[in-house]
């Protein structure tokens, strides 16, 4: 089935050990964090800590629960990650600390492998959202009804390659879509 329930995803260290992540895809399967195309994951950051590096990759990062917390770059530029649900883009090989706005965090991210593949995260509220490109939702809020099965919030599904038409969002629902696409496409 193509449906994870929240429940059966299991927590591992970050890259660089300083925080827990709950990986929700990693294409190719069987890819590791040093040679996959793309990779989705949450986030759970509860300190003051640096972001993994990952030379070569593009990221997308989306607050999911929490006040949010500052990006400081090396470069000096700040990004406030605050807002639920809006992606934020940045280079992988980019040095990131990060400072928390008031307490725990959960976010969402995704991974794409410069020159492997090309994709955004898209937030979909109440409303029909296409579905070619697709290749996994993430139920953020509200009961999602897919042709595959419900899903209820922190459940993935891995959408179908095959898969076309439409998905018609409740006005009580939030999903974080991966549409993913060749490179230059």
């Amino acid at each position: 089935m193509s449906i994870v329930r929240a429940a059966d995803i299991a927590v591992t260290p970050w890259k660089n050990g300083m925080g827990r992540t709950r990986e929700l895809a990693i294409h190719p399967a069987g890819a590791d964090l040093s040679d996959f195309a793309w990779r989705v994951s949450v986030a759970e950051v509860d300190s003051a800590a640096p972001f993994s590096m990952f030379p070569g990759v593009d990221r997308q990062i989306a607050l999911l629960q929490g006040a949010g917390f500052v990006m400081r770059f090396a470069d000096g530029r700040e990004h406030r990650l605050e807002q639920p649900h809006a992606p934020f883009a940045f280079p992988g090989e980019a040095a990131v600390d990060v400072v928390l706005l008031g307490g725990a965090t959960r976010d969402f991210n995704l991974m794409l492998r410069r020159g492997a593949i090309d994709g955004q995260l898209e937030t979909w509220r109440a409303g029909t959202h296409a579905l070619a490109g697709v290749a996994l939702l993430y139920a953020v809020a509200g009961e999602i009804v897919t042709p595959e099965g419900r899903l209820q919030p922190g459940d993935v599904w891995h959408v179908p390659s095959i898969m076309q038409g439409t998905l018609a969002l409740d006005d009580e629902a939030t999903a974080l879509a991966v549409r993913l696409q060749p490179p230059g496409a």
